[in-house]
């Protein structure tokens, strides 16, 4: 059960490297910060599930004080990212300027790299007003952020990704509006406003943020739902709340209830499964295709060119 772990998080790290290259190309830094933030959850998901297998000793304890700052950013990263991707969308398809200008796509640039980063590391910052100790250790699974459930964690920590989420799902219902209002120019109106969109590509954008925020907003609700089904603790003020903060949770899988259980496994697999749906809806467009056909060339050419120096083969002289 506990091999699947570290597999189906490489796997879905590899997944979302995949569409980089066209991305990159495109300068979207909303898609390219997704692909890095579900590529860094990934990654430290599956090393963290080979350290700890059968495990909770602590054993790289700045690994984990690193880690689970970065799991906090994703938190927000994602759909911070997807907000802005959908506002993006709705821009293109409101026909709110005709034309989009080099100062107009320097502060969309700024405005997006502020969102996708600089949201996530204030967020990571704010998350130290309630992190209650260090870390845990979670057999199996390895190191995770811990929350002083409180009034001022709803506050801080649950509520900003739903505030994002909901926001992506409303500006994606605009962008939906706007086209069916445009739907017969739409395609002439994407060719003016942004040359590397095309209609597939623009309801793909779409689509892939709709699902991805659906998912995270079914998620994010019922995690908070679970954190703070046994009540809010009180509030005790900085050095109340900071008291033990050396103190590092250590948690053997046989110790942990059943309901905990199910519920880690469905908050560690949320990770892979959304790179998985990133990687379907781009890993099978007209851009993939085409970088698909470019490789292909380039690996048979690698492999035929590698074959006649195998000096062991009885063939290698008859190669030409």
């Amino acid at each position: 059960m506990f091999v699947s772990l570290p597999i189906g998080a490489f796997i879905a790290a590899f997944c979302v490297l995949v569409p980089t290259p066209w991305h990159w190309r495109a300068r979207s830094v909303p898609t390219l910060s997704m692909i890095a933030w579900l590529f860094i959850g990934n990654l430290t998901f599956a090393i963290n599930a080979v350290i700890w297998v059968d495990s909770v000793r602590i054993v790289v304890p700045v690994w984990c004080d690193i880690v689970t700052k970065l799991q906090m950013g994703a938190t927000v990263g994602l759909p911070a990212a997807c907000l802005c991707l959908a506002i993006r969308l709705e821009s293109i398809a409101s026909v709110r300027n005709a034309t989009v200008t080099h100062q107009m796509k320097v502060r969309r640039i700024i405005f997006d790299l502020c969102m996708c980063w600089g949201l996530p590391m204030l967020y990571m910052t704010l998350h130290t007003v309630v992190q209650g100790h260090r870390f845990d250790i979670v057999e199996n699974f390895g190191c995770r952020p811990t929350i002083y459930v409180s009034v001022v964690a709803i506050f801080l920590v649950f509520i900003p990704p739903l505030v994002l989420s909901v926001g992506t799902l409303g500006f994606a219902g605009m962008a939906l509006v706007h086209f069916f209002r445009r739907r017969v120019t739409f395609a002439k109106h994407l060719a003016q406003t942004d040359s590397a969109m095309t209609s597939a590509r623009y309801f793909r954008l779409m689509l892939m943020a709709i699902v991805e925020m659906v998912f995270t907003t079914v998620i994010s609700s019922l995690n908070v739902w679970f954190t703070s089904r046994d009540g809010l603790r009180p509030w005790l003020g900085w050095d109340g709340v900071h008291s033990g903060f050396k103190q590092i949770g250590q948690f053997p899988f046989a110790f942990i209830p059943t309901s905990d259980r199910q519920w880690t496994f469905v908050l560690w697999w949320s990770v892979p499964v959304t790179s998985y749906v990133f990687f379907i809806f781009f890993a099978f467009g007209e851009d993939a295709m085409k970088e698909y056909r470019k490789v292909l060339p380039w690996f048979r050419h690698r492999i035929l060119r590698r074959r006649p120096s195998d000096a062991n083969s009885p063939y290698s002289g008859y190669v030409r």
